[in-house]
């Protein structure tokens, strides 16, 4: 039994891949080497070489039937102990935050000291699968006892046997993707073209400075000869931006751009969290504290639905409950820019006195948030967003800012498939 206060969960620090449009840099790189890399970075930025760590948690959502121990393969590649375990797991693109609250969970417990969480996301190596009916030729020819037998089932095949079925980020229960969702989302709430534009020409300009003030010299580990973000465009403008056409809705009333909305990215990114006993011990600077972390789910598809991406906007609300906390009682926000549109409709949701009383259960709107305190180092509209590693990039960015800061709170919050979201809050050591 667990007796006591719990511990204070220490964010030491993270590492990340520079994130790569898909089919460009990594083009040839799997999940395992990216997510090797990004550990290795952790291992040789604070000389854990040949260490046991306690717990490696990550994951992806892209990834092949051979990934099936990605975590734990991971593990024995990046140069920590053999003898360090590894937790695969996987909640869309809220993955890598899901896996370093389950870590941080484990520390405050008291049942691990130190731990590391991270994910992985490629679109340039996914499994291509092939129609169900082949499939079932393979099992039968397979499962056959004599040649005879083996030989029989093959007589089925047909040329359609051969033709490819592409993995999709499709919903199930609606047949939308993830940007058409959006659109409806970014329709419902009067979310315009302009502001998208805006939000994601922001993101542009805040990475670039970000890069060139040295910002993420020591979360960077140059891999396959990237050592930025192949996404960020510096030279970018609204005119340039104004001058794309709508993909997800093609008609006149389409607000939703290549531009405004996050690349297709390979890449992996990662953190290291440990208590203070532990992190002491080492001398390593504790940069900041995980106090909170919260999930959220809508029911999109339903006849009441809310928008696929809007549970963060629940998650958060309930979150701030359970710390005593208003919305405007932060520092930093670090929010995950799926698209402009799903970023400037939860904005507006908390400032809605109807959606706060009628879906949140609050009888005040949450309110806003100073503008100037989001994504202040560039979001995922620049740099690109690896399903699953965008969790770890977030986390690593708000708890660098902290400990620049010596004071304060960030709010975290991811957006995923499903219609779920993962949010959490940092506070400065």
């Amino acid at each position: 039994m667990i007796v006591g206060e719990p511990k204070r969960v220490a964010i030491l620090g993270g590492s990340r891949i520079p994130f790569a449009r898909a089919h460009t840099a990594y083009a040839r790189v799997g999940n395992q080497a990216m997510l090797t890399a990004a550990f290795r970075g952790l291992v040789d930025r604070f000389d854990l070489h040949g260490v046991r760590l306690d717990e490696v948690a990550a994951g992806a959502v892209m990834k092949h039937s051979r990934d099936f121990n990605l975590c734990r393969e991971s593990v024995l590649g990046c140069g920590l102990s053999p003898e360090t375990p590894g937790l695969d797991l996987q909640r869309a693109c809220g993955t890598a935050l899901e896996a370093a609250i389950l870590v941080g969970n484990k520390i405050a417990l008291g049942q691990i000291d130190a731990g590391m969480a991270g994910g992985s996301d490629t679109i340039s190596d996914i499994p291509i699968v092939y129609p169900d009916a082949y499939q079932q030729i393979l099992l039968e020819s397979f499962r056959g006892r004599s040649a005879g037998d083996r030989m029989k089932p093959w007589l089925k095949l047909r040329p359609g046997h051969f033709k490819p079925v592409l993995p999709g980020v499709n919903e199930p229960r609606t047949g939308l993707s993830m940007g058409a969702s959006t659109e409806l989302t970014a329709k419902a709430w009067g979310i315009t073209r302009e502001d998208q534009d805006q939000l994601a020409f922001e993101s542009h300009q805040k990475a670039a400075a970000a890069y060139d003030e040295g910002f993420y010299t020591d979360l960077i580990t140059p891999f396959e000869g990237l050592s930025e973000d192949n996404n960020m465009r510096r030279d970018t403008s609204l005119e340039r931006l104004a001058k794309l056409k709508p993909v997800f809705d093609r008609s006149a009333a389409g607000t939703m751009t290549a531009a405004n909305s996050t690349p297709l990215t390979d890449g992996a990114a990662a953190v290291l969290l440990a208590s203070e006993d532990w992190a002491r011990e080492r001398q390593i600077p504790v940069q900041a504290y995980l106090r909170y972390g919260k999930a959220a789910a809508v029911d999109f598809a339903g006849r009441d639905r809310d928008g696929l991406l809007m549970a963060p906007a629940f998650a958060v609300s309930r979150m701030l409950a359970d710390a005593g906390l208003t919305l405007q009682d932060f520092d930093i926000y670090e929010i995950h820019e799926a698209f402009a549109a799903q970023v400037l409709a939860t904005l507006k949701a908390w400032e809605s006195a109807e959606f706060c009383r009628d879906r949140l259960g609050r009888e005040t709107p949450l309110g806003s948030i100073d503008r100037s305190k989001l994504n202040i180092k560039g979001g995922s509209l620049a740099m690109g967003h690896p399903f699953a590693a965008t969790g770890a990039r977030v986390l690593a960015n708000a708890a660098k800012l902290l400990a620049e800061r010596g004071e304060g709170r960030a709010l975290i919050s991811v957006c995923t498939a499903g219609g779920m979201g993962v949010t959490a809050i940092l506070e400065a050591a």
